[in-house]
């Protein structure tokens, strides 16, 4: 099983995009990070990506959804994360 495409959209000092991609680097996925810190282009995407989201990180599996921090982290509690990963 091939692994999936992940993208994880963040802001710099953000602790919830840190625990993310700690807990996505703990799996050992490899991982498009963009930063919407300034704004700009990659937050028009982000929100065209997942309506409705207001508040980052926004993690994106094979292009769908995933949530947050706390969306991966329950998933990953309840054992299916690492199915989603392709792990």
């Amino acid at each position: 099983m091939s692994q999936p495409r992940i993208e994880i959209y963040t802001k710099w000092g953000c602790p919830y995009c840190v625990a993310a991609k700690s807990l996505l680097d703990g799996k050992g996925v490899a991982y498009e990070e963009y930063d919407l810190t300034m704004g700009g282009p990659k937050r028009a995407e982000m929100l065209e990506r997942v309506p409705g989201a207001s508040t980052v990180p926004q993690v994106l599996i094979d292009d769908k959804p995933y949530g947050g921090f706390d969306d991966i982290n329950a998933l990953d509690r309840a054992g299916k994360l690492d199915s989603v990963l392709g792990l």
